[in-house]
């Protein structure tokens, strides 16, 4: 929960504002500003306060205890214009909360903290738990100095800066020099100089009877790793039957080490071999396996065989777990650009762009991103007509184990990059895709409202399709009256099929429909107009352009297209 607290009416204004954006995640708090500030920072994990920076500091400083549990605190002067990041940049997510504020209110956010500065990442801001000499390490990236890289499982880790190297690379010597180290074994993490990233690796399968305590299901748990020398912070979920989704001492045990609870189906479980098959489970259940089972379902090394809870009155135990390593993923993000303007670009594509550590991507789109991207970030960039090849390099990389943004226009899953990244891809790796503001969107905003009712895209580029089949998607699109939005639609190769396109909408539709045309939208030089069928002459247009074809119901309003939800308007015109 976030608290907000202000002292003024501008103040206010500006809170209440936030508190209605995220209705969900702040709570106001009323009464005397120190009341306040001291409730809320013992009631909420961050805090954004609409006063004074000074009056701040004064208000939290008797508060603070410790960077790694003080809630983070952001200050917004009463005139709105900046967000500080004052407490817990890192720990206490105050420095993405200072930026999120500053998007909603329109605030510069300020942030202080020496690697943002400069743009080297955060020990604590890599997405792992983190334990060790982080202040230590942290210097000796930001000074220059050689830092070693040990890495005892593989992760797609951001970009890391040109001074950590793997160990054994130059000078960075384990031991010696500085080192961040990742693995999920039990450590000493006492040494100065060394940071422990815990990757999360590790997967526990448990099994229970009916009613075993959450005590008994968490000791077992955490008894077991103790055992294997494994570390719980790297314990990635709690794997069981679905019978025993709901089971009470597993859900709680889950709650605790803060963790989601996997569940398979008995026949699903039944289909995997362990080595430790029993008749107890088979008969309650349905499959001879549960714990060992729910563990080895994605596969990995078994490093804890089935185990049984020890119960202090003797008594028959009620639980049972074992725990498997599942090898390292590569992570590859196809994310969409937007159509080019900076503002529509979503925070998820920035965040994707600096957590990669390899970027793949047309040299021109690139360029437009190059500034957000972490100091270290490997580019791998090619020119027009290399879409393939883009594809099959991103995947190839992060079946290295890397962390991959392959980046397209508008959205990459819109006559970009997803497509032929996902055909070249397997489950071997982890893919997400990050939605993006497409060219159809982005040029219906700026035309008025042309998409208001059912509409379809359509790529007029024969490279990749047949002229026949899109001749025939045209058809079906005149026939069924539906908004029709080109791309691709005329290029110095390919002049004749834009004419031929609107010449079959055109026997459909009547010369005085309404057509949008927009070229370069939402760019420094964008331009647009509304047209009609029979004006738009096609030598206008190029390949940055994207045409708007109406349908029968769509009207040209004070200089805007309009398609009405519904055909009431046009039954009232005609």
């Amino acid at each position: 929960m976030i608290g907000l607290i202000s002292a003024t009416a501008a103040g206010a204004a500006a809170r209440d504002r936030l508190a209605a954006a995220w209705p969900d995640r702040t709570r106001v708090y009323e009464g005397p500003v120190a009341d306040a500030v001291r409730r809320a920072f013992g009631e909420c994990s961050q805090l954004v306060c609409f006063l004074a920076t000074g009056a701040v500091v004064r208000l939290v400083a008797p508060l603070l205890s410790d960077k790694a549990s003080d809630p983070g605190v952001v200050c917004v002067d009463e005139g709105g214009r900046f967000a500080v990041s004052l407490v817990g940049g890192h720990g206490g997510g105050a420095n993405e909360l200072a930026r999120a504020v500053g998007r909603l209110l329109g605030a510069e956010p300020v942030v202080t903290t020496a690697t943002d500065a400069v743009g080297v990442p955060g020990l604590d801001t890599l997405g792992l738990p983190v334990e060790g000499d982080v202040a230590g390490v942290s210097r000796a990236l930001l000074d220059g100095e050689p830092v070693a890289l040990e890495l005892e499982s593989v992760w797609p880790l951001p970009a890391l800066p040109a001074n950590v190297l793997p160990s054994g690379a130059g000078s960075a010597a384990p031991g010696v020099a500085p080192t961040i180290r990742v693995t999920d074994r039990l450590i000493g993490t006492g040494r100065a100089g060394e940071v422990v990233l815990r990757p999360p690796s590790l997967v526990v399968g448990v099994g229970a009877s009916k009613g075993a305590p959450v005590d008994e299901v968490l000791g077992l748990v955490e008894g077991a790793l103790a055992d294997a020398g494994l570390a719980v912070a790297s314990v990635a979920a709690l794997a069981t039957v679905d019978a025993k989704a709901d089971e009470p001492g597993i859900v709680g045990a889950a709650g605790r080490l803060g963790v989601p609870v996997l569940t398979y189906s008995a026949e699903e479980l039944a289909g995997v071999e362990v080595p430790n098959p029993s008749a107890a489970p088979l008969a309650a259940v349905g499959t001879p396996s549960v714990a060992e089972a729910a563990a080895l379902v994605g596969g990995g090394e078994l490093l804890v065989p089935k185990r049984k809870s020890e119960r202090a009155d003797g008594a028959p135990a009620m639980a049972t777990c074992a725990v498997v390593r599942r090898p390292g993923r590569g992570r590859l993000a196809v994310v969409g650009l937007g159509p080019g303007a900076r503002d529509l670009l979503t925070p998820r594509a920035e965040a994707e762009l600096r957590r990669a550590s390899v970027l793949v991507g047309l040299d021109q789109y690139v360029d437009q991103i190059r500034d957000l991207l972490r100091p270290g970030t490997r580019i791998l960039e090619s020119g027009l007509g290399a879409e393939e090849e883009r594809a099959r390099t991103a995947v190839a990389e992060a079946r290295k184990g890397q962390a991959v943004a392959l980046i397209g226009s508008g959205d990459a899953g819109v006559y970009a990059m997803a497509s032929p990244a996902l055909a070249e891809a397997s489950d071997d790796i982890d893919v997400v895709g990050v939605p993006g503001v497409t060219a159809a969107l982005a040029a219906g905003a700026i035309l008025g409202a042309p998409l208001g009712h059912d509409h379809v895209s359509i790529s007029l580029s024969d490279l990749h399709t047949p002229w026949h089949v899109i001749e025939r998607r045209v058809l079906a699109a005149a026939e069924a009256d539906i908004v029709v939005t080109f791309y691709n639609p005329r290029s110095r190769g390919r002049d004749w099929q834009l004419p031929k396109a609107l010449a079959i909408l055109g026997a459909h539709r009547e010369p005085t429909t309404p057509v949008g045309v927009v070229r370069n939208a939402s760019r420094p030089d964008e331009s647009s107009r509304v047209t009609t069928l029979a004006g738009l002459d096609p030598a206008t247009v190029d390949m940055m352009t994207v045409v708007t074809v109406g349908n029968t119901a769509t009207r040209n309003i004070a200089g805007r297209m309009v398609t009405p939800r519904g055909y009431r308007w046009q039954e009232t015109t005609q």
